[in-house]
């Protein structure tokens, strides 16, 4: 009902975000996502809300992480009862969201929510490389019409931190300033959420500076939470395997970013180590689980060949199924619009031809991408 409702006023905002539904690749590749909108299947975390387990609160970190495990591979078919049932109405005493959270709260205390495994003790208020402590603080929460068209109007929360310093960040305001938001309680970011869905929001979107490092609120806020609206992630995909494990049966959608073809470039701009091997690993997991995705790659000026065709062939490889945006928005930002004599080679816009010959390969790989690029 409500994504009938919304069609007038989207339509007018935004055309495209009506008829890329007319796109056969569009609807089969987002089938679950539009089963939520269309109220014929339950948002995940619904589900995961409602599934009994049984765990030990005292029991070991590694010991609550193999119960997770065990339950993991029952969720698929609990949805699916799901689906054909209707949700269960009373909830259990312990649920499969509970123990998410346990797990969260307790990575906390030793933080590795992102490949950088600080370790480092959230809880007490020690800083990570994301430069937070335990306190979650939301920058902005808005309709926000000028993502992808399927998204559109998407509820964004924008939280503030980042496990990358990508020194030409649009965001840079609340990446690097974590203190420019309003600490929020994970009730407090139900009450947003929610709010945004009764506005009128397609999904919920977090995102940032980046959302993993949230993750034991985010988790949390879903226990306040009951109406059907798909989670949407927002990630420059650099979480550990542990925290993937926590989102992956509690997120309807992925919005990943995959910006380096390689090691090098992501050192350079945006200060992390070992990229490919981390985000790759963990767009394939995503991708292997089915889950509907839509992958972000930015083109860098003087970066098509080192990263943009590197970037396209592997999702042409391991994720065919994803739909794929090839942005061209890139623009100098934060130090590099400081410093370009430091960053020669993205001080600059990217040109008509470097766009070109990237939506050429893209073409040539046989990549979805018109629907959400263009």
């Amino acid at each position: 009902m409500r994504f009938r409702e919304e069609y007038e006023y989207i339509s007018l905002i935004r055309p495209d975000s009506v008829t890329v539904w007319e796109y056969p690749e569009v609807r089969e590749r987002l089938s679950h996502y539009l089963g939520v909108l269309r109220g014929e299947k339950p948002a995940r975390y619904r589900v995961a809300r409602r599934m009994p387990v049984d765990y030990d609160e005292k029991a070991p970190l590694e010991e609550l992480l193999d119960v997770h495990r065990s339950y993991s591979r029952d969720f698929e078919k609990v949805y699916a009862e799901s689906v054909e049932k209707g949700l269960e109405k009373n909830l259990p005493s312990k649920s499969y969201l509970d123990l998410k959270i346990e797990i969260a709260k307790r990575m906390l205390r030793s933080c590795f929510f992102c490949e950088w495994r600080c370790m480092v003790n959230r809880e007490e208020g020690k800083r990570g490389v994301c430069g937070l402590g335990k306190e979650v603080r939301v920058a902005s929460a808005f309709l926000h019409v000028g993502e992808e068209a399927p998204l559109v109007p998407s509820g964004t929360i924008f939280f503030t931190g980042c496990s990358f310093k990508c020194v030409y960040c649009q965001n840079w305001d609340i990446s690097t300033r974590v203190d420019n938001g309003e600490k929020v309680t994970p009730q407090e970011l139900a009450g947003i959420a929610t709010a945004l869905y009764l506005r009128g929001a397609r999904n919920i979107n977090y995102v940032g500076g980046n959302p993993d490092q949230q993750l034991h609120v985010i988790l949390e806020s879903l226990r306040y939470m009951d109406v059907n609206v798909p989670l949407l992630w927002n990630s420059n995909m650099y979480m550990s395997q542990e925290a993937l494990s926590l989102l992956l049966d509690v997120v309807d959608i992925w919005l990943p970013d995959f910006k380096y073809g390689n090691d090098d470039c992501a050192r350079r701009l945006s200060g992390v180590p070992r990229y490919f091997e981390v985000v790759s690993r963990n767009h394939k997991v995503v991708c292997d689980a089915g889950r509907d995705i839509i992958i972000r790659h930015l083109v860098l000026p003087s970066h098509v060949e080192c990263c943009t065709k590197p970037v396209l062939k592997w999702i042409s490889e391991n994720c065919p199924r994803a739909l794929v945006n090839v942005m061209d928005q890139y623009r100098p930002e934060h130090l590099v619009a400081r410093f370009p004599q430091r960053w020669p080679e993205i001080a600059r816009r990217p040109t008509a031809s470097e766009i070109r010959e990237a939506y050429e390969y893209a073409d040539r790989l046989g990549l979805a991408w018109r629907p959400v690029s263009l």
